[in-house]
């Protein structure tokens, strides 16, 4: 058996890996003159990337003529375009949430204050609601990771103020932020663009909201009682 091609396959898998993230990549350092805020976009190794890279080896393998090519392209271009204009106003948003808390006036970040809202308000049986806080933040960004990335920490600091797990509250909320998956505005309009029913988002995420109020409950339950 040849037992030195994992070896082989692992350090090809690191090479590749390293030259895809290192290469063809925009930083931006100091954004808005914040020195401790900054982000890079790399091209190559983003799954947009790899698929453009995809589509260029297929192009290429199958000989495919221009006019075939630009018509794909046109259709392709005009799915995309419909889908990704919410991006334009959520990805924005969720980043000023993450990084509030780097200001001149040495604020907390907007999800600390939230916590300390929340636990004000529901107190106790605010785990019944940790599930819906991540539906309606995947509803908003249009993506669970993107939910759970911009209100972990609000769920953590809210159990801590309330005194119960952590930990519990936090996969409250990845499970909330999957049931919201149903009803996220970019989900929607990406599916309706896919499939030529731009225009029917309302009524979709209206049919949707009653399996995702049935699931929220059901975890809602589920976590109060864990918790209590």
């Amino acid at each position: 058996m040849c037992y030195w091609l994992p070896c082989v396959l692992s350090c090809i898998s690191i090479d590749v890996k390293v030259f895809l993230s290192t290469h063809l990549t925009l930083d931006w350092v100091g954004i808005l003159g914040e020195q401790d805020i900054s982000g890079n976009i790399q091209f190559l190794y983003l799954p947009g990337g790899i698929m453009n890279l995809v589509v260029l080896a297929t192009c290429l393998l199958n000989r495919m003529q221009f006019p075939v090519f630009r018509a794909a392209l046109k259709e392709s271009t005009h799915t995309v375009l419909g889908a990704g204009f919410v991006l334009v106003f959520t990805i924005p948003m969720v980043r000023i949430l993450i990084n509030s808390d780097v200001n001149l006036e040495n604020l907390p970040a907007m999800p600390q204050v939230m916590a300390q809202l929340v636990a004000g308000t529901l107190g106790d049986i605010y785990p019944f609601f940790a599930p819906t806080v991540g539906a309606l933040g995947a509803f908003i960004a249009g993506s669970d990771s993107v939910s759970n990335l911009m209100l972990a920490q609000l769920q953590f600091d809210t159990a801590q103020l309330i005194e119960v797990s952590g930990g519990l509250l936090v996969a409250a909320q990845a499970v909330g932020a999957v049931a919201g998956n149903m009803i996220a505005i970019h989900n929607v309009v990406a599916a309706s663009a896919t499939v030529g029913l731009l225009g029917r988002e309302g009524s979709i995420i209206r049919m949707n909201s009653i399996p995702t109020l049935y699931y929220l409950f059901t975890a809602g339950v589920i976590t109060l009682a864990a918790v209590h």
